[in-house]
């Protein structure tokens, strides 16, 4: 193998490496915003139980899903109403 043939090789392994490592980075940073975006969730449907502004939010929001299948997941489901007691 030619020095050149070599170098290039190396090349090659190097952009497999580099291409490697930043498929993991990006499937981290989507697993971590996915992470945020169920805690926020959860934080938000917990406090519709608590306080009607944050059920107000929750209706907003609702009215802004624009996908069947997303409409779909909410089948059923019903917010938590603040505790009027």
């Amino acid at each position: 193998m030619t020095p050149i043939e070599k170098a290039k090789q190396q090349v090659e392994q190097a952009k497999a490496r580099y291409q490697t490592l930043l498929a993991r980075q990006t499937a981290e940073e989507r697993k971590l915003d996915t992470r945020r975006k169920v805690i926020l969730g959860g934080l938000l449907i917990d406090a519709a139980g608590k306080d009607e502004r944050f059920g107000r939010v929750i209706d907003e929001l609702m009215k802004r899903i624009t996908r069947d299948h997303d409409h779909k997941a909410f089948e059923g489901w019903q917010k938590p109403e603040p505790d009027r007691s």
